[in-house]
Formats: structure tokens, sequence, C-alpha cells
């Protein structure tokens, strides 16, 4: 990669394995918006970003605009996972099986960003029996009402996602307002026990994937798949491998053909996978759901 500053700009050349489209549009966060093609604007880490792609066969052109060389190595490279090597993820998962070579080359722009662990929590307890369009305007409406405002170019304000302390702030009656229906119950009871240390990233990170799985399911209303999700997305566990009602029809249609307990489905995609089955799995999902397979 060949990385520089263009008046306030920063050019990152030659980037390989990276699709901004793939990596925001898959499924695994939901604070962003698309201004056209392979651009998008999105909040991260109390951030704003405005983010643009231009691709080669191989590489990619990438500009973060109003964005300093230190802004990126501090913040963005880390959320866009730009250390890790993806070509040799992808390499070994096909390896494992071959049958993934078409789902991880028509994916292979994907990457899991490093989110911030409160707003994944909060955001899959939202996605519960939720389009992804849908859980998009409640993160969204959250963040206008109860986050913080950033003004960017033209006076125009942007929200980031609300700060648990900020939430706990919030009654249920008041979540309601945003269109949360019947999980207003199951965030306050997530934003009380991250408020009062019950909840700890910190210490989640330290534990085994099943204590901190565990741990999270005794949040109200997370079940294995929410506490997965947050676990893959929110905190870097990769040995995990959620399963949702796309994930049960893939996975049944690529290994099963019959009804198969979520259970079953993640025990053997965990065996079959190990580290790299939480990348298998965003491979898995977002090639299966654009195709239908399963359905």
């Amino acid at each position: 990669m060949n990385i520089y500053s263009k008046d306030k700009d920063l050019i990152i050349e030659n980037v390989k394995d990276f699709d901004i489209e793939d990596i925001l549009e898959c499924g695994q966060c939901f604070h962003f918006t698309r201004l056209g093609e392979k651009e998008y604007e999105l909040m991260a880490l109390g951030k704003y970003l405005r983010i643009k792609q231009e691709s080669s066969d191989t590489f990619c052109h990438i500009t973060l605009y109003n964005t300093s060389l230190n802004d990126y190595e501090n913040v963005w490279k880390i959320y866009f996972d730009m250390d890790r090597d993806y070509e040799e993820i992808k390499n070994h998962i096909i390896s494992l099986d071959q049958r993934l070579f078409d789902a991880v080359n028509a994916k292979k722009g994907v990457r899991i960003i490093k989110q911030e662990f409160f707003e994944t929590l909060i955001s899959f307890i939202i996605s519960q029996n939720k389009q992804i369009p849908h859980i998009k305007q409640i993160v969204h409406k959250l963040s206008e009402k109860y986050g913080h405002c950033i003004e960017i170019e033209n006076g125009r304000k942007v929200y980031t996602f609300p700060t648990v302390d900020r939430l706990s702030q919030v009654s249920e009656e008041e979540l309601r307002e945003c269109k949360v229906g019947f999980r207003a119950s199951y965030i306050k009871d997530a934003v009380t026990k991250v408020y009062q240390g019950k909840i700890d990233p910190n210490k989640l990170i330290g534990m085994s994937v099943e204590e901190a799985r565990q741990a999270l399911m005794t949040i109200k209303g997370v079940g294995e798949k929410v506490a997965n999700c947050v676990l893959l997305f929110g905190l870097g566990f990769t040995d995990v491998f959620p399963v949702d009602v796309w994930m049960k029809r893939i996975m049944e249609y690529m290994y099963f053909e019959k009804d198969t307990k979520k259970e079953e489905i993640e025990k053997f995609a965990i065996e079959k996978f190990g580290s790299y089955a939480g990348f298998a799995q965003q491979y898995l999902f977002y090639y299966g759901r654009e195709n239908g397979l399963g359905k």
C-alpha cells in the first residue's frame, strides 16, 4: 500500500482484499449511509468518515475525506482491520472446504471491522426479527436523539451512537419512541448491566468463548445468535459462527439438506473452520443471502 495526504484528504493506493460496499453492506454494522457508487459516510468509534473507493481487478484506491494520517493510524486502520492478511484467510478457508470457493471469491473484499462493543451490543439486540434497512433507521434515530452531534461540511449535522452513560438516563418509554418495540426492555437491561459494570468488555475479552457467551446471555433477550454476533463483531472472537434464519438455510442447503438445529450447525462449523469460523460465516452469509441459497 501507498499512503499519502492530498489537501485535507488521505489517499491509500494499491489496497488488496478491500471492498467498502461488501464491508458495510454484509450485515455486520448499521451506522452508515450510501452516498454513491462505492462511496459511503459512516459513524464509528465516535468519529465521522466519508470514504470513496475506486477499483481495478486486483487492487483498489481509497480516499478518506478530511482525514489525517494520525486519525488513520489510530482509528481507521484498526477499524478496517488493515493489518490482517485476508488473502491468507481466504486461501485457508478454501483449503478447508473447496465448496466455499465461489462465496470467498465473489465477496473477496469483505473484512470483519473492529466495532465499539456497546454499539455492537445494542445494534444486534435491535436486529432481532428486523430487516437491515429498519435496523439502520432505528440506529440513526437513537443517535439523533441521544448521540453527540458533529457538524460536517456545509453545516450538516451527523450524530455518534449514544454512550452507555447517556442511554442509562433514557427510559423504556423513550426508547419505544425510537421504534424499538418489545426490544426496549432488552436494551434497557443491556444498558443497565454495562453501566453498572456487570457486563464489562475488558473482562469479556479475557474469557473463553463459552464464558463470554454465557455472560452476554445474562442480558434479557440476548440469545446465542446475538451473543455470537457481539463476540465476533464487537470483541474480536473469530472462532464463533452466528446462525440466524439465513445462515440456517444456507448451511442446510450446502451441508445438511434437511432441517437441522442451529446448535448442530454451529458445532459443525466450529469443528470445520476453527479460528476462521467467523470469517467463513461472513463470506457464506453475504454470498448466500444475495444469491438466495436455500431460500
